[in-house]
């Protein structure tokens, strides 16, 4: 009871089409299925709260952030190993030296300049792994749309943290406060 080879190929090819319809009615029962369920959306931009209805997860990598330090000093030291790891080459820095009358950091040297091109960045993270203070991180900043290309370009005064006077310890130098202001 051998079949012959053209009565194989017609089985093969009808059992073919059998699970190309049965993989179709599938994928529509499915699709109908859900499309009787009702919607779940965000509440976006009316939200309760300070994010207005977004909910973050915490590997989500939104605008960079220039972190300071204890005393409220900026902890970048104008490395420039950010500006190498970036393979968009989107950060762009400007190194100067630091006195002993105008601290702006704890090292040499800080970032007199320190740009962000958000045309061309692709939240990679590379730059936060490169950065040997961690003086960059991702924010939760995600609001970057705009319509005019020049908004996009954050500067340092954009990047950096705010000092905070509860992040400064005791004892510290008010002199210092005053002069990052």
């Amino acid at each position: 009871m051998e079949r012959t080879l053209t009565e194989q190929a017609s089985y093969t090819q009808a059992m073919s089409v059998v699970k190309n319809i049965a993989g179709i009615a599938k994928g529509m029962s499915i699709t109908f299925k859900e499309m009787l369920q009702p919607s779940e959306v965000e509440n976006y931009p009316d939200g309760a709260g300070p994010m207005r209805g977004a909910i973050f997860q915490e590997r989500f990598r939104g605008k960079h952030q220039l972190q300071r330090d204890e005393n409220g000093l900026e902890k970048c030291v104008a490395c420039f190993l950010c500006a190498a790891a970036c393979p968009s080459n989107c950060i762009y820095i400007e190194a100067a030296e630091n006195t002993e009358e105008t601290r702006i950091s704890s090292a040499e040297r800080y970032a007199k300049v320190y740009n962000i091109d958000y045309n061309r960045c692709i939240f990679c993270g590379y730059c936060v792994e490169a950065c040997p203070t961690d003086a960059i991180t991702h924010g939760h900043g995600f609001e970057l749309a705009s319509l005019n290309a020049t908004n996009l370009v954050m500067r340092k005064e954009d990047l950096l943290m705010p000092i905070l006077p509860s992040t400064l310890k005791p004892g510290s130098s008010e002199d210092r406060v005053e002069l990052l202001s």
